[in-house]
């Protein structure tokens, strides 16, 4: 991500006092230093760092370093590390707090336009994908699968069934780059008997705004994906991230 440009004065002595209070059952003072965390770790090692040595750097006092390194944004927030940890440290939450100190225009350019897309529409696509574009990807796939496939002529893929069963969620990638790969899915759900439907709204499955560390288009996206399920009366939202 090359040379860090972030100044970090006004937060540093303060950053670990700031999470304690956002975070008070993180435990951070009870790291034991045992490395249970980096061994499960995906992000260990990458630039130089990992779990147990990036909350040991917050708590030695050297925040800055600590919050400025683009390990921060490596981090999956998978909790793997919370699991593994006998004292259930919150780290993930840590390392939010320290992506939310970077100014947005700083933060990892896939990352921040992924969120930007999802923000353009209410269908809270990370692609862009508009309603109309979803909705005739949706119908020519499945026209294509029911002319080619006899064993599958009733196979269904519905779009705004009111009274579903379960929502369900779609990867923003596949209709855009490999719509074919939303079929199997289909056909499991086919076979099952399984009363669902997409939404014209909110099927987007990803949240790009919350490994952003925006707040507030987070909660946008979580609100329209809400309404989209609450208007169509589904009982169970099916999110396949």
């Amino acid at each position: 991500m090359g040379e860090q440009t972030i100044n970090l004065s006004k937060v540093k002595g303060e950053f670990k006092k700031k999470v304690e209070e956002m975070l008070p059952e993180g435990n951070f003072n009870l790291c034991l230093a045992c490395g249970t965390c980096s061994a499960g770790c995906p992000a260990t090692g990458l630039e130089g760092l990992d779990p147990r040595k990036f909350l040991r750097m917050i708590l030695l006092g050297l925040e800055e370093e600590a919050i400025s390194s683009p390990w921060v944004w490596m981090c999956s927030m998978c909790q793997r590390c919370i699991y593994a940890c006998p004292m259930q440290i919150d780290i993930p939450g840590l390392v939010y707090e320290a992506r939310a100190t970077w100014p947005r225009e700083e933060r990892p350019k896939g990352i921040r336009g992924s969120c930007d897309m999802a923000l353009k529409h209410d269908t809270c696509s990370a692609m862009g994908a508009s309603e109309e574009d979803w909705r005739f990807v949706v119908e020519d796939v499945l026209e294509e699968v029911q002319e080619t496939q006899p064993q599958f002529k009733d196979l269904q893929a519905p779009i705004d069934k009111e009274g579903a069963e379960f929502f369900l969620n779609q990867n923003s990638r596949e209709p855009v780059t490999e719509a074919e790969e939303m079929v199997p899915l289909w056909k499991i759900l086919h076979v099952v008997g399984a009363d669902w439907t997409y939404g014209s709204k909110g099927w987007g499955a990803e949240n790009y705004c919350m490994f952003l560390a925006d707040d507030e288009a987070w909660e946008h996206i979580v609100r329209v994906k809400v309404k989209a399920v609450e208007d169509l009366k589904c009982k169970v939202w099916l999110n396949t991230e």
